[in-house]
């Protein structure tokens, strides 16, 4: 294919289609968390953005509570569509997308996209009018001869793929991070984490008083090249680049959202009244990162919401654990962990797409 991807959409023919014509949105059987064993034959699949919806992977459960494989699931909280390829178990406020028609494998990933168009109409009204509202809503896909063009959706996707695994492979060799293998001291740092000793600690008295960011209405807001900083987990909560004169935290900081998420930035920013600022900046970037790991296990596990939030006095009151060395914090075994997980990370990141290489080769050789 060597026309681009605009070209590939612009020139094929589009037909209209409701939703409730083509899925079913149907409520799931959820149970608590606390009901699964271990296993990692199926996921356990929550209301949340994060980590595609998964909570954790879980065993054999109870075959009425299964989802069945080639479904959507839909997360009420931000109205999240994700496509489970594997049979998977719902936690509360959880919708399963079935479809009416076949669709094969390979299109999927363009149909998840035509269904998160759907996010911020479904975000407008209540929840118990979601069903309805999907239904009843109209979507654009590509036609042939008056039929859905499945095998142009699985082009476009392919290309799309090769596209991707092509930019991957050219960043990690730009940003020289191809290389994964670990170090002495990293090695000792993954031996040494089961015998560490951990301490409760308050996260004011680490860092002082938490910063909490100011209002600035969507209508007020200037375009420019300042990540603005929000509640939610889309493009990790930046819901817009501004020009405005608003504070500018510090890169190497920590922002913990209305519903306890928290996130590292390692870059300047501004942020809204939902946010919290908690000034890590001191820190060495791997020990900051792993203190944002500490915050978020403490402060997201649903106690905050749309009815309780997550403000930066709650930041101050929050206390994390954290390894600890002499009484006081391990931050340089912190920042050496951070690094060996890195590379471990990357290790994964380099082999795939040294196999998505590989097979886009052989598929243009063949």
């Amino acid at each position: 294919m060597n026309a681009s991807l605009n070209e590939m959409l612009r020139d094929v023919e589009w037909g209209e289609y409701r939703l409730g014509d083509l899925f079913e949105i149907e409520n799931t059987l959820s149970f608590n968390v606390d009901s699964l064993v271990d296993g990692t034959d199926y996921d356990y699949v929550t209301r949340t953005s994060s980590n595609q919806g998964i909570l954790r992977e879980s065993g054999f459960v109870n075959k009425e509570n299964i989802n069945q494989a080639g479904t959507w699931s839909l997360g009420l909280l931000q109205m999240d569509f994700f496509y489970r390829r594997k049979p998977w178990y719902a936690g509360q406020f959880v919708r399963k997308i079935v479809p009416k028609i076949d669709i094969p494998s390979g299109a999927a990933p363009f149909f998840s996209a035509i269904l998160n168009k759907q996010k911020k109409k479904l975000l407008s009204v209540l929840v118990r009018n979601v069903d309805t509202t999907f239904r009843n809503s109209t979507v654009q896909l590509p036609v042939k001869s008056g039929k859905i063009n499945f095998s142009f959706m699985e082009k476009f996707i392919a290309e799309l793929e090769t596209r991707h695994i092509a930019e991957l492979e050219a960043y990690l060799i730009a940003a020289e991070l191809k290389d994964y293998t670990l170090t002495d001291e990293e090695e000792s740092a993954l031996r040494q984490y089961n015998d560490l000793v951990w301490k409760t600690y308050n996260l004011k008295k680490l860092f002082g008083g938490a910063t909490r960011g100011k209002r600035l209405k969507s209508a007020d807001r200037i375009p420019g090249s300042l990540p603005f900083v929000t509640a939610g987990e889309a493009e990790e909560g930046v819901s817009a680049y501004i020009g405005n004169e608003v504070e500018v935290f510090s890169r190497n900081t920590t922002t913990v959202d209305m519903f306890g998420s928290a996130k590292y930035r390692n870059y300047e920013y501004g942020a809204d009244d939902h946010v919290a600022v908690v000034h890590t900046e001191a820190l060495s970037k791997g020990a900051a990162i792993f203190v944002t790991t500490a915050i978020h296990k403490s402060s997201h596990n649903g106690q905050y919401n749309y009815g309780k939030n997550f403000y930066a006095k709650d930041a101050d009151g929050l206390d994390i654990l954290l390894p600890t060395v002499a009484g006081a914090p391990a931050y340089s075994y912190m920042e050496v962990l951070i690094s060996a997980i890195h590379k471990l990370i990357i290790k994964d990141v380099v082999l795939y797409a040294e196999r998505e290489i590989a097979a886009t080769k052989a598929t243009v050789r063949g």
